[in-house]
Protein backbone atom coordinates (compact mmCIF):
# COMPACT_ATOMS: atom_id res chain seq x y z
CA UNK A 1 0.00 0.00 0.00
CA UNK A 2 1.25 3.47 -0.85
CA UNK A 3 2.14 5.74 2.05
CA UNK A 4 -0.58 8.22 1.13
CA UNK A 5 -3.24 5.50 1.16
CA UNK A 6 -1.86 4.07 4.39
CA UNK A 7 -2.04 7.45 6.09
CA UNK A 8 -5.62 7.90 4.94
CA UNK A 9 -6.61 4.50 6.31
CA UNK A 10 -4.90 5.18 9.63
CA UNK A 11 -6.50 8.61 9.93
CA UNK A 12 -9.96 7.03 9.91
CA UNK A 13 -8.98 5.22 13.10
CA UNK A 14 -6.75 7.74 14.84
CA UNK A 15 -9.29 10.57 14.47
CA UNK A 16 -11.40 9.08 17.29
CA UNK A 17 -8.47 7.82 19.40
CA UNK A 18 -6.56 10.96 20.35
CA UNK A 19 -4.59 10.68 17.10
CA UNK A 20 -3.39 7.17 18.03
CA UNK A 21 -3.54 3.82 16.27
CA UNK A 22 -2.27 0.34 17.10
CA UNK A 23 -0.44 -2.03 14.77
CA UNK A 24 -3.31 -4.50 15.10
CA UNK A 25 -5.86 -1.88 14.06
CA UNK A 26 -3.66 -0.86 11.14
CA UNK A 27 -3.24 -4.47 10.01
CA UNK A 28 -7.01 -5.00 10.04
CA UNK A 29 -7.25 -2.15 7.51
CA UNK A 30 -4.62 -3.48 5.19
CA UNK A 31 -1.72 -1.38 6.47
CA UNK A 32 1.29 -3.66 6.81
CA UNK A 33 4.04 -3.58 9.39
CA UNK A 34 6.37 -2.38 6.64
CA UNK A 35 4.03 0.54 5.93
CA UNK A 36 4.03 1.45 9.63
CA UNK A 37 7.82 1.27 9.80
CA UNK A 38 8.26 3.50 6.79
CA UNK A 39 5.77 6.07 8.07
CA UNK A 40 7.58 6.16 11.41
CA UNK A 41 10.93 6.58 9.68
CA UNK A 42 9.57 9.41 7.54
CA UNK A 43 8.23 11.20 10.59
CA UNK A 44 4.55 10.81 9.70
CA UNK A 45 4.00 8.58 12.73
CA UNK A 46 5.45 8.79 16.24
CA UNK A 47 6.08 5.50 18.05
CA UNK A 48 4.69 5.76 21.59
CA UNK A 49 5.22 2.20 22.77
CA UNK A 50 5.35 -1.29 21.35
CA UNK A 51 2.55 -1.49 18.78
CA UNK A 52 1.10 1.98 19.43
CA UNK A 53 1.67 5.04 17.26
CA UNK A 54 0.45 8.63 17.04
CA UNK A 55 -0.12 10.77 13.98
CA UNK A 56 2.74 13.27 14.00
CA UNK A 57 0.26 16.06 13.35
CA UNK A 58 -1.84 15.27 16.43
CA UNK A 59 -1.04 16.86 19.80
CA UNK A 60 0.46 14.62 22.46
CA UNK A 61 -1.63 15.60 25.44
CA UNK A 62 -1.19 15.25 29.19
CA UNK A 63 -2.40 11.64 29.34
CA UNK A 64 -0.72 10.34 26.20
CA UNK A 65 1.24 7.63 28.02
CA UNK A 66 -1.83 6.34 29.85
CA UNK A 67 -4.00 6.36 26.73
CA UNK A 68 -1.36 4.54 24.72
CA UNK A 69 -1.00 1.93 27.47
CA UNK A 70 -4.79 1.45 27.58
CA UNK A 71 -4.99 0.96 23.81
CA UNK A 72 -2.21 -1.64 24.08
CA UNK A 73 -4.20 -3.72 26.59
CA UNK A 74 -6.64 -4.75 23.83
CA UNK A 75 -4.99 -3.51 20.62
CA UNK A 76 -7.37 -4.96 18.03
CA UNK A 77 -10.50 -3.18 19.28
CA UNK A 78 -11.31 0.47 18.67
CA UNK A 79 -11.63 2.79 21.64
CA UNK A 80 -15.34 3.52 21.15
CA UNK A 81 -16.07 -0.22 21.00
CA UNK A 82 -14.31 -0.81 24.28
CA UNK A 83 -16.06 2.07 26.03
CA UNK A 84 -19.40 0.42 25.35
CA UNK A 85 -18.32 -2.88 26.91
CA UNK A 86 -19.59 -3.88 30.37
CA UNK A 87 -17.48 -4.92 32.09
CA UNK A 88 -14.59 -3.27 30.33
CA UNK A 89 -11.52 -5.28 29.37
CA UNK A 90 -9.28 -2.81 31.22
CA UNK A 91 -10.28 0.02 33.57
CA UNK A 92 -7.84 2.69 34.72
CA UNK A 93 -7.40 2.30 38.47
CA UNK A 94 -5.17 2.97 41.48
CA UNK A 95 -2.74 5.86 41.24
CA UNK A 96 -3.49 6.29 37.53
CA UNK A 97 -7.18 6.77 38.34
CA UNK A 98 -6.30 9.27 41.07
CA UNK A 99 -4.29 11.18 38.48
CA UNK A 100 -7.27 11.33 36.10
CA UNK A 101 -9.60 12.45 38.90
CA UNK A 102 -7.10 15.06 40.02
CA UNK A 103 -7.02 13.83 43.61
CA UNK A 104 -4.03 13.31 45.88
CA UNK A 105 -0.33 13.89 45.31
CA UNK A 106 0.56 10.50 43.84
CA UNK A 107 3.14 10.38 41.08
CA UNK A 108 1.58 7.44 39.16
CA UNK A 109 4.87 6.05 37.86
CA UNK A 110 3.03 3.11 36.25
CA UNK A 111 -0.14 2.84 34.19
CA UNK A 112 -2.51 0.82 36.37
CA UNK A 113 -5.51 -1.13 35.11
CA UNK A 114 -8.11 -3.44 36.58
CA UNK A 115 -9.14 -6.38 34.39
CA UNK A 116 -11.90 -8.97 34.96
CA UNK A 117 -9.50 -11.83 34.20
CA UNK A 118 -5.83 -12.30 35.05
CA UNK A 119 -3.55 -10.45 32.65
CA UNK A 120 0.23 -10.32 32.57
CA UNK A 121 2.73 -8.04 30.89
CA UNK A 122 6.48 -7.79 30.50
CA UNK A 123 6.32 -4.02 30.50
CA UNK A 124 7.68 -2.53 33.71
CA UNK A 125 5.52 0.60 33.33
CA UNK A 126 2.19 -1.25 33.41
CA UNK A 127 0.50 -2.90 36.37
CA UNK A 128 -2.62 -5.07 36.35
CA UNK A 129 -4.96 -6.02 39.16
CA UNK A 130 -7.68 -8.62 38.74
CA UNK A 131 -11.21 -7.78 39.83
CA UNK A 132 -14.68 -7.92 38.29
CA UNK A 133 -15.80 -4.32 38.73
CA UNK A 134 -19.54 -3.60 39.00
CA UNK A 135 -20.82 -0.81 36.77
CA UNK A 136 -21.32 1.47 39.78
CA UNK A 137 -17.56 1.52 40.32
CA UNK A 138 -16.68 2.64 36.79
CA UNK A 139 -16.93 6.06 35.18
CA UNK A 140 -15.25 7.80 32.22
CA UNK A 141 -12.50 10.37 32.69
CA UNK A 142 -10.54 11.99 29.87
CA UNK A 143 -12.09 9.48 27.48
CA UNK A 144 -10.88 6.47 29.48
CA UNK A 145 -12.91 3.99 31.58
CA UNK A 146 -11.82 4.78 35.12
CA UNK A 147 -12.68 3.60 38.60
CA UNK A 148 -14.88 6.03 40.51
CA UNK A 149 -13.34 8.22 43.19
CA UNK A 150 -14.80 5.94 45.87
CA UNK A 151 -13.33 2.79 44.31
CA UNK A 152 -10.04 4.60 43.65
CA UNK A 153 -9.68 5.65 47.30
CA UNK A 154 -10.40 2.10 48.45
CA UNK A 155 -7.84 0.74 45.97
CA UNK A 156 -5.22 3.14 47.31
CA UNK A 157 -5.86 1.82 50.83
CA UNK A 158 -5.76 -1.77 49.57
CA UNK A 159 -2.37 -1.08 47.98
CA UNK A 160 -1.14 -0.26 51.50
CA UNK A 161 -0.33 3.32 50.65
CA UNK A 162 0.42 5.56 53.62
CA UNK A 163 -2.96 6.67 54.97
CA UNK A 164 -1.82 10.30 54.94
CA UNK A 165 -1.41 10.00 51.16
CA UNK A 166 -4.84 8.41 50.82
CA UNK A 167 -6.25 11.08 53.13
CA UNK A 168 -5.03 13.78 50.75
CA UNK A 169 -6.86 12.04 47.91
CA UNK A 170 -10.03 11.82 50.04
CA UNK A 171 -9.81 15.51 50.92
CA UNK A 172 -9.40 16.52 47.28
CA UNK A 173 -12.29 14.30 46.24
CA UNK A 174 -14.55 15.70 48.97
CA UNK A 175 -13.70 19.25 47.91
CA UNK A 176 -14.58 18.48 44.29
CA UNK A 177 -18.14 17.29 44.84
CA UNK A 178 -20.17 15.01 47.05
CA UNK A 179 -18.95 11.46 47.47
CA UNK A 180 -21.11 8.37 47.72
CA UNK A 181 -20.30 7.79 51.39
CA UNK A 182 -22.37 4.60 51.59
CA UNK A 183 -20.41 3.03 48.76
CA UNK A 184 -17.07 4.29 50.05
CA UNK A 185 -17.72 2.82 53.49
CA UNK A 186 -18.81 -0.47 51.94
CA UNK A 187 -15.55 -0.66 49.97
CA UNK A 188 -13.48 0.16 53.07
CA UNK A 189 -15.12 -2.51 55.26
CA UNK A 190 -12.87 -5.41 54.08
CA UNK A 191 -9.80 -3.23 54.66
CA UNK A 192 -10.58 -2.13 58.21
CA UNK A 193 -8.86 -4.87 60.22
CA UNK A 194 -5.56 -4.63 58.35
CA UNK A 195 -5.49 -0.95 59.27
CA UNK A 196 -5.99 -1.46 62.97
CA UNK A 197 -9.78 -1.31 63.24
CA UNK A 198 -12.50 -3.82 64.10
CA UNK A 199 -13.14 -6.28 61.27
CA UNK A 200 -15.69 -4.87 58.86
CA UNK A 201 -15.73 -1.42 60.50
CA UNK A 202 -15.50 0.72 57.37
CA UNK A 203 -16.83 3.72 59.29
CA UNK A 204 -13.84 3.67 61.66
CA UNK A 205 -11.38 3.51 58.76
CA UNK A 206 -13.18 6.33 56.94
CA UNK A 207 -13.13 8.42 60.11
CA UNK A 208 -9.37 7.90 60.44
CA UNK A 209 -8.86 8.96 56.82
CA UNK A 210 -10.96 12.07 57.42
CA UNK A 211 -8.97 12.94 60.51
CA UNK A 212 -5.67 12.49 58.68
CA UNK A 213 -7.01 14.62 55.82
CA UNK A 214 -8.12 17.40 58.14
CA UNK A 215 -11.80 17.11 57.22
CA UNK A 216 -13.06 15.60 60.45
CA UNK A 217 -15.60 17.32 62.71
CA UNK A 218 -13.09 19.51 64.53
CA UNK A 219 -11.35 20.60 61.34
CA UNK A 220 -14.64 21.43 59.65
CA UNK A 221 -15.63 23.50 62.69
CA UNK A 222 -12.41 25.52 62.42
CA UNK A 223 -12.95 26.14 58.71
CA UNK A 224 -16.49 27.32 59.28
CA UNK A 225 -15.40 29.54 62.16
CA UNK A 226 -12.77 31.13 59.90
CA UNK A 227 -15.52 32.77 57.83
CA UNK A 228 -16.26 36.05 59.66
CA UNK A 229 -19.67 36.55 58.10
CA UNK A 230 -20.98 33.32 59.52
CA UNK A 231 -19.90 34.06 63.05
CA UNK A 232 -19.34 31.79 65.98
CA UNK A 233 -23.06 31.37 66.68
CA UNK A 234 -23.85 29.86 63.27
CA UNK A 235 -20.85 27.55 63.50
CA UNK A 236 -21.95 26.36 66.93
CA UNK A 237 -25.52 25.78 65.76
CA UNK A 238 -24.30 23.79 62.77
CA UNK A 239 -22.13 21.54 64.92
CA UNK A 240 -25.01 20.87 67.28
CA UNK A 241 -26.84 19.25 64.36
CA UNK A 242 -24.04 16.71 63.88
CA UNK A 243 -24.74 13.52 65.88
CA UNK A 244 -22.23 12.91 68.66
CA UNK A 245 -19.85 9.95 68.40
CA UNK A 246 -21.55 6.89 69.82
CA UNK A 247 -19.86 3.73 71.03
CA UNK A 248 -20.86 0.81 68.82
CA UNK A 249 -19.98 -2.85 68.93
CA UNK A 250 -20.53 -6.09 67.08
CA UNK A 251 -22.78 -5.98 64.05
CA UNK A 252 -23.76 -2.36 64.69
CA UNK A 253 -20.21 -1.20 63.97
CA UNK A 254 -20.19 -2.97 60.63
CA UNK A 255 -23.49 -1.60 59.32
CA UNK A 256 -23.94 1.54 57.27
CA UNK A 257 -27.05 2.51 59.24
CA UNK A 258 -25.21 3.41 62.44
CA UNK A 259 -25.25 6.89 63.97
CA UNK A 260 -21.51 7.08 63.33
CA UNK A 261 -22.05 6.47 59.62
CA UNK A 262 -24.71 9.18 59.45
CA UNK A 263 -22.37 11.62 61.17
CA UNK A 264 -19.51 10.83 58.77
CA UNK A 265 -21.83 11.26 55.79
CA UNK A 266 -22.94 14.66 57.06
CA UNK A 267 -19.35 15.75 57.65
CA UNK A 268 -18.13 14.72 54.20
CA UNK A 269 -21.04 16.52 52.56
CA UNK A 270 -20.21 19.58 54.63
CA UNK A 271 -16.67 19.64 53.23
CA UNK A 272 -18.05 20.43 49.78
CA UNK A 273 -20.09 23.34 51.19
CA UNK A 274 -17.21 24.68 53.28
CA UNK A 275 -14.85 24.63 50.28
CA UNK A 276 -17.36 26.67 48.28
CA UNK A 277 -17.87 29.14 51.10
CA UNK A 278 -14.14 29.64 51.61
CA UNK A 279 -13.47 30.08 47.90
CA UNK A 280 -16.02 32.91 47.67
CA UNK A 281 -14.58 34.94 50.53
CA UNK A 282 -12.74 38.15 49.55
CA UNK A 283 -9.02 38.20 50.20
CA UNK A 284 -8.04 39.77 53.49
CA UNK A 285 -6.49 43.22 53.14
CA UNK A 286 -3.17 43.77 54.85
CA UNK A 287 -3.33 46.27 57.67
CA UNK A 288 -0.86 49.09 57.46
CA UNK A 289 0.90 50.13 60.65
Amino acid sequence: MKSRDALRALAEVSASQWGMVTSAQASARGVSHMNITRLAESGDLVRLSHGVYRDAGAPGGQYEDLRAAWLATDPAKLAYERLSEHPGSAVVSGESAARLHGIGDLRAMKSEFTTPTRKQTQRADIRYRTRALPEQDVTVREGLPTTTRERTIADLVEDRNDLSIVGNALRDAAWQSRLDVDRLTELLCPLADRNGHRRGDGDALLEELMRVAGIDQNSIAKQIASIPELGGLIAAQYLENLPMIETTSGVAAATASSGSHTRLTTQLHAVDWVSLALSTQPAKKEERP
